[in-house]
């Protein structure tokens, strides 16, 4: 059984309004994905012109992926109780990481895209292979 559509387009929405909230810059579209107990949110376009500006070098790129982890590090509780609010399941683990280049949030791309990766404690019901788009 997968999660209904709300259901994803609530993760999206929360996403984005956090995103909003934490860098006072929305990205262009939100994509969440479900896939057994992974949940993965792209933030589209996330990074800001400074930030895909500084990422064209090596030592910039890697400052930008570093505010990043540590900006993910410290905001990411209220990320977490809005997963389990909305799925009812528990966030075990998280991870982020930013593609400078495309400015892809969530391992180093450049596209400007950010992924937040979340591992979910096992649901007795498959979710897999559904994505909402917002």
């Amino acid at each position: 059984m997968s999660p209904t559509l709300p259901v994803l387009e609530q993760l999206a929405t929360v996403a984005r309004d956090l995103q909003q909230e934490r860098t006072g810059r929305a990205p262009k579209a939100v994509t969440v994905v479900i896939s057994d107990d992974i949940l993965v949110i792209t933030l589209h376009d996330a990074l800001s012109p400074a930030e895909r500006l500084m990422s064209e070098t090596a030592k910039g790129a890697a400052e930008v992926q570093d505010f990043h982890r540590q900006l993910f590090a410290v905001s990411s509780a209220q990320l977490r109780d809005e997963i389990t609010r909305i799925t009812g399941r528990t966030v075990r683990e998280a991870a982020v990481e930013v593609e400078p280049v495309t400015g892809t949030v969530v391992h180093a791309f450049s596209s400007g895209n950010v992924v937040q990766i979340f591992q979910l404690t096992p649901d007795p019901a498959s979710n897999s292979g559904t994505a909402a788009k917002a």
